[in-house]
């Protein structure tokens, strides 16, 4: 395969063009057969998981076997953890909210808040909550909270809230209407499958006794999204809410947060903001489909980790940095650094051989980095992959008019859609960083929109699968969190 082969287009029109990540001066052929008996081993472990949720010598951070169950969610079949009645549930949920829930905040951290952001940025951009309720389609306003311990950000969100309610009565009164029978609506959904997670119970608990108080100008509600086990080993929020009696829906055992954006926890979000769940489980589902092939140049997940793989074993590339052309892109990047991190970089292989494995993940965004960080990545050290992201059509692609034509320079940019232009920024950038040995590769979505995206952070998810067969780590725990968790909580009784 030569280099102006290395493209690797899906039905869909979703590709990986991996022309500057493989052949002469960067990963080769031979690289990729001198691993083939471990890419044989990778796929079959893979697919093993897929049928059986076993990973070898995968714990929980209890110490007992555990199984990997995320490859299962984009199946919604009677039995799996994604059901035609889970599915009916989450959106008859969200139509619940339609017109009569003013706001709604989400309280959770890690792959509780990270993929949530993902699924809100793409689908409604920056100013949703600057929108009028009809422009909304009757969805409420949606903010996010619990992923930070941050005094000041908790303390305006509840001003702004109280604002907002004011501002609704203020307005109530001023057409006259009876205002007692009309509070601000405010949902809060926590998320944590524990319930006992510091950052979004505490802030949880911050704003949901600061709005209570402000009853009845103000009515609160709650939903739970946690561990659905009862009795012998129900949750701390579990047990809350079935106290409370607020709504649940369920963190489901066998997918951790990095992975569970296909789940109840991500698609909660995806609810309340009208969000095409079916299409992006049905990316998701149409990827692992593609994924099944144990032909590597038709495997995007597999020949995605074999590349990055080689890339930081045999070259040194041991930095990603994940680079999306498109600022609803840039939380893609976000939940991709807790992914690769949490997933890949770890201390000791499986027979617990110390190796400290793992690439570093960096967040970079289009033209934005390419003035703040590409001075860095065209002549600093060359131990990094550059991953871009490229969309395909936008759905909206204004063309930049010639409004001072008396200023050269100005004119010779105008007359074509910004989407060109931003698209000219990516190949020049690409192929600067070629011409100088320096990896890269680009993700081509077709357009922006659920199907596209759950292909993508499918494809990622998988990915990480298939590294950690190949570099002989588990995949799916995380030890070194647990390092500072066991330190923090003693700090904390010491506060008190």
């Amino acid at each position: 395969m030569s280099n102006q082969e290395a493209i690797l287009t899906l039905s869909s029109g979703f590709s990986f063009d991996y022309n500057n990540l493989y052949g002469q001066g960067f990963v080769t052929r031979a690289d990729i057969e001198n691993i083939a008996d471990r890419l044989t081993a990778a796929h079959k472990a893979v697919n093993h998981m897929r049928a059986t949720g076993e990973v070898r010598g995968h714990l929980s951070k209890d110490g007992v076997p555990e199984k990997v169950l995320f490859s299962q969610l984009p199946y919604v079949e009677p039995g799996n953890l994604n059901t035609p009645s889970s599915i009916a549930r989450l959106k008859e949920f969200g139509q619940s909210l339609k017109n009569k829930v003013d706001a709604v905040i989400s309280f959770g951290i890690g792959g509780s808040y990270l993929g949530n952001k993902v699924l809100f940025d793409v689908h409604c951009g920056e100013f949703w909550n600057s929108k009028s309720k009809e422009q909304r389609q009757g969805y409420p306003k949606l903010y996010f909270s619990g992923n930070n311990i941050d005094p000041r950000r908790t303390t305006e969100l509840v001003a702004l809230i109280l604002h907002e309610a004011n501002s609704k009565t203020v307005h109530a009164d001023a057409c006259k209407a009876k205002t007692t029978s009309e509070p601000y609506k405010v949902l809060l959904i926590v998320i944590s499958k524990s319930g006992s997670t510091l950052d979004t119970m505490s802030n949880f608990m911050v704003a949901y006794d600061a709005l209570k108080k402000e009853a009845p100008a103000i009515a609160v509600e709650v939903v739970a999204v946690t561990d659905p086990a009862e009795k012998a080993n129900e949750t701390l929020l579990h047990k809350l809410a079935a106290q409370e009696g607020w709504p649940m829906f369920s963190v489901p055992d066998g997918v951790g947060g990095r992975f569970s954006v296909f789940s109840e926890v991500g698609l909660v979000t995806a609810a309340c903001i009208g969000f095409d769940i079916d299409a992006f489980l049905a990316g998701a589902q149409a990827m692992d489909k593609v994924c099944q092939t144990e032909d590597i140049w038709q495997n995007p997940a597999m020949l995605n980790a074999a590349l990055k793989y080689l890339a930081a074993e045999n070259y040194g590339r041991d930095i990603e940095v994940f680079m999306p052309y498109g600022d609803y892109l840039k939380s893609v990047a976000e939940w991709y650094i807790q992914l690769l991190a949490e997933s890949l970089g770890k201390r000791t292989d499986r027979e617990g051989r110390e190796v400290f494995y793992g690439r570093t993940p960096i967040v970079a965004v289009g033209t934005t980095d390419m003035h703040a960080q590409t001075q860095q990545h065209q002549d600093g050290k060359k131990n990094k992959v550059v991953q871009f992201v490229k969309v395909g059509k936008w759905a909206t692609d204004p063309v930049i008019p010639d409004v001072f034509p008396s200023a050269a320079k100005l004119s010779q940019i105008s007359g074509f859609p910004l989407s060109q232009a931003l698209d000219a920024a990516r190949e020049a950038n690409a192929a600067a960083l070629k011409n100088d040995g320096r990896f890269n590769a680009t993700f081509v979505l077709p357009e922006m929109n659920a199907y596209h995206l759950g292909e993508l952070l499918y494809l990622l998810a998988l990915s990480v699968a298939y590294e950690g067969e190949l570099a002989n780590v588990d995949a799916f725990d995380q030890p070194g969190v647990e390092a500072y968790k066991r330190l923090l909580g003693p700090l904390l009784r010491s506060l008190k």
